[in-house]
C-alpha cells in the first residue's frame, strides 16, 4: 500500500455531527488516515515555496471531504444513449414498457460488463466509491450480478448490488431473479461487496413473489431495494392486482427494514410516511430522473423527520452530488428557507452516512486510523471555511466544481483529472462495440 502525504488542503471531518474544516497535512499509510497535522491557513498563503517530494501530493488549498456514495444506480441504463424507439411515451408507465423494458430484455453479459465498466469511469470521474446497484437483465439474469461485481472490485470500489426480481416477464424469469440474489449473496459478498434482495416494483409483483422474497429476507437478514411509488400507476395497478398499496403489501410480508431502500417515494400519504418511519427504512430520492420522467417529486414537508434520506440518480448520471444540489434547488423552489433547505441538506448528509454503516461499518469520516477513502475537490475556498459556513461552500461552491483527485483504501483511482490504471481508451472501444450491438439489436 501506498505511504504519502497530502499537504495544504482543507480537510472536512465529520465530528459530532457537524463538518469541521482543518487545514493542513494528511498522511496516508497502509490504507489509512495516519495523521493529520493541522496547521495555519495564514501560513500557507505566505509561503511560496513549492513542495515536489515524491511521496507529497499538494493539495495547494483544496478541499477534501468523504467519498460520494450512489444509493440508486442503474448500471445496466448506460448504453441505452440514442436508442431508436417506437410508439407514444406520453406517460410514465409507457417509457417502462416501450424503452426500459425492452432495453433490459436486450441485454447480455458482455453487454453488462460493459455498462458496468461505462459506470464505473463515471463514477470515479465523479467522486463516487460507492454504490448500490439496482440490476436488471431477465435474459442475462445468470452471473450478472458476480460479473458487475469484479469490475468494481478490479477498480477497487464498493458496491452493495441486486437483481431486480419481477413478474412481469412470466414465472420463469420471475424464479431466475430470485435465484440470483440468493446465489450471489450466498457466494460473493465480502467486505467490499455486499448485497440486498432487489425487487422491482410492487405492480409488477404478484403476492406469491413477495412471499418468497420475505422468507429471503428473513432467512439471510436482508434489506430490499426497490422502487416505490415512483409513479402512479405503481398504486393503482397494485390496488388492482392484490387489493391494497404498495406500502401496505411490504409491512405485509415484512419486507421493510433499516436496511432497505424505497427509491423515490413520491405518490404516498402522510399516513404511508408515518409507516415507513416506524420501520426504518430508507427513502431515496432521484430527483433528476424525476423531473425528466415528468412523474412528480416528493412533497416534502410531509416527510417524517426520522426517515433516513439518501441520493441517488437513478442511472441517469453517475454524480449524486448533482442531485443534492437540485434537491436544494427544489427545496428552495418549494418555498423552504434557506434555514430550512441546508438543515436538509445537512440532514442527508447524516442519513446517509448512518445509513451506510449498515454496509460498510468502516466508512470513513476523515479521521485518524479511518480507512483512507476520500476526494479531492477542484475548489480553493475564496473565503474562510468554518465548521459555521461548510454548507454554503459546499452547495454554491464544491458542487460546482469538478474532482480532482479520488483516492479509495490510500490508492489514486484518479490523480489531478487523470484516471489511474485504467486505459479508459480501450474500454471505451469495447463499450462502443457492446453499445452498437444493442442499437441494432434493439
Amino acid at each position: 500500500m501506498n505511504d504519502f502525504k497530502i499537504n495544504n488542503a482543507w480537510i472536512c471531518k465529520v465530528e459530532n455531527n457537524q463538518l469541521v474544516p482543518v487545514f493542513g497535512d494528511l498522511h496516508i499509510s497502509n490504507g489509512r488516515i495516519f495523521s493529520i497535522k493541522t496547521k495555519k491557513f495564514e501560513t500557507y498563503l505566505t509561503n511560496n515555496e513549492k513542495q515536489k517530494a515524491k511521496n507529497i501530493y499538494d493539495a495547494e488549498g483544496r478541499v477534501i471531504t468523504i467519498p460520494l456514495v450512489n444509493y440508486h444506480d442503474h448500471f445496466y441504463s448506460r448504453l441505452a444513449k440514442g436508442l431508436r424507439f417506437s410508439g407514444e411515451m406520453n406517460n410514465f408507465h409507457n417509457i417502462l414498457k416501450k424503452y426500459w423494458w425492452k432495453v433490459d430484455k436486450a441485454l447480455d453479459l458482455p453487454m453488462v460488463e460493459a455498462s458496468a465498466q461505462m459506470a464505473v469511469i463515471e463514477s470515479i470521474k465523479n467522486g463516487v466509491t460507492y454504490i448500490f446497484d439496482h440490476h436488471a437483465s431477465p435474459n442475462a439474469t445468470r452471473g450478472s450480478l458476480s460479473t458487475i461485481a469484479g469490475v468494481l472490485k478490479s477498480n477497487n470500489l464498493r458496491g452493495v448490488l441486486c437483481f431486480e426480481t419481477t413478474d412481469r416477464n412470466g414465472t420463469k424469469l420471475t424464479e431466475s431473479g430470485l435465484n440470483e440474489n440468493e446465489s450471489f449473496l450466498t457466494d460473493s459478498v465480502d467486505d467490499d461487496i455486499k448485497s440486498m434482495l432487489g425487487l422491482h416494483a410492487s405492480f409488477t409483483l404478484a403476492d406469491d413473489t413477495l412471499a418468497e422474497a420475505e422468507k429471503l429476507v428473513k432467512d439471510y437478514d436482508l434489506g430490499i431495494h426497490i422502487h416505490l411509488c415512483e409513479d402512479l400507476a405503481d398504486r393503482k395497478i397494485s390496488k388492482q392486482i392484490s387489493g391494497k398499496f404498495p406500502v401496505r403489501r411490504l409491512i405485509n410480508f415484512n419486507l421493510l427494514n433499516m436496511k432497505s431502500i424505497l427509491a423515490h417515494g413520491i405518490h404516498l400519504t402522510k399516513q404511508e410516511y408515518q409507516l415507513i418511519n416506524e420501520y426504518g427504512s430508507a427513502l431515496a430520492y432521484n430527483v433528476d430522473s424525476n423531473l425528466n420522467n415528468s412523474v412528480g417529486l416528493p412533497k416534502y414537508r410531509n416527510v417524517p423527520e426520522g426517515i433516513p434520506i439518501v441520493l441517488g440518480t437513478d442511472g441517469m448520471h453517475a454524480n449524486p452530488g448533482r442531485t443534492m444540489k437540485n434537491y436544494f434547488l427544489l427545496l428552495r423552489h418549494f418555498g423552504f428557507s434557506f434555514d430550512e433547505s441546508f438543515k436538509m441538506i445537512h440532514k442527508v448528509f447524516l442519513d446517509q452516512l448512518t445509513f451506510i454503516q449498515e454496509y460498510f461499518d468502516d466508512f470513513p469520516t476523515l479521521r485518524v486510523n479511518d480507512r483512507a477513502d476520500l476526494i479531492i475537490w477542484d475548489y480553493i475556498p475564496p473565503t474562510p471555511l468554518t465548521k459555521d459556513n461548510f454548507w454554503g461552500h459546499y452547495i454554491y461552491g464544491m458542487l460546482e466544481r469538478a474532482i480532482q483527485s479520488t483516492i479509495q483504501h490510500g490508492e489514486f483511482l484518479m490523480k489531478d483529472k487523470k484516471l489511474i490504471g485504467i486505459d479508459e481508451g480501450e474500454i471505451n472501444k469495447e463499450i462502443y462495440k457492446q453499445g452498437d450491438k444493442l442499437f441494432y439489436k434493439f
